[in-house]
């Protein structure tokens, strides 16, 4: 009977956990708060920042910062439409680009994002870079870093809040945000699971439409990221990615709704 309790009284404190992501209403988990997320993500962010070289190439820079605004802009746009602008409390925007052949990019809480200059040529130009950009943004709107950092902590911790692995293992609390956002650790977790995937790519169509970019560029720019890959490992960035076919298959039946906010 105890056992029953216990596991009903979860199950009710699961349920009482669970948030809406904009745009999708797909319920998800959520033991952190925006708070906990955005101090720890800024602290990691600040760094990586200073473990890592900034591009000197003042032209991508100044496309990478140019790109963020007009997304974060248009994301300001659309939660204040919806009422949903007090979802954006605390966000610190900040837009980098990364000396490192990588091709990869992401967005953490509070909109802290990284761009890899490995990634400018898949780009090709300042739409492509949008694409990526939105989609990174859209991971952080919808966070989906809470409900990664939620799963970790109750599949690898226990059940510990965040405030205390923060507390007690300050070093791995820290590891743990770079690892739910795909920035790398040695915890073994894996990354965005391709439901969140799949909604970033559909959010970030929105945002990257309302700031002024044409949301079909998406359909080509994934194609030469596939083409990136040449039938061998997929880059970082596409490793827990829907398969090629399928991603462009939600790419083309989502483009239509996009087109709705696009404004040139």
């Amino acid at each position: 009977m105890y056992k029953k309790i216990i596991a009903f009284t979860a199950a009710v404190y699961m349920m009482a956990a669970c948030t809406t992501v904009p745009i999708t209403g797909r319920r998800q988990l959520n033991l952190v708060s925006d708070a906990q997320m955005q101090s720890l993500s800024y602290d990691a962010y600040d760094q990586f920042l200073k473990e890592h070289k900034l591009s000197r190439d003042a032209q991508s820079t100044a496309m990478v910062k140019r790109a963020g605004q007009k997304i974060q802009r248009a994301v300001e746009q659309y939660m204040a439409q919806n009422n949903l602008s007090a979802e954006l409390e605390g966000f610190q925007w900040e837009f980098n680009l990364i000396e490192d052949k990588q091709v990869n990019a992401w967005a953490m809480a509070g909109g802290k994002t990284v761009v890899y200059t490995g990634i400018l040529p898949v780009a090709q130009n300042e739409t492509g870079l949008a694409v990526v950009m939105g989609h990174e943004i859209a991971h952080a709107i919808a966070k989906h870093g809470n409900e990664r950092m939620s799963q970790a902590l109750a599949q690898q911790f226990g059940g510990q809040t965040l405030s205390a692995l923060a507390g007690a293992q300050p070093g791995t609390a820290q590891n743990l945000v770079m690892a739910v956002y795909g920035v790398g650790s040695q915890l073994g977790m894996l990354k965005y699971g391709r439901t969140q995937e799949t909604e970033a790519d559909r959010l970030g169509l929105i945002f990257m439409a309302m700031a002024g970019y044409n949301p079909e560029a998406a359909i080509p720019f994934w194609e030469r990221m596939e083409a990136k890959a040449g039938g061998q490992a997929p880059p970082e960035f596409l490793s827990t990615h829907p398969s090629a076919g399928t991603r462009l298959n939600n790419l083309k039946s989502f483009i239509p709704e996009a087109k709705k906010y696009y404004r040139k």
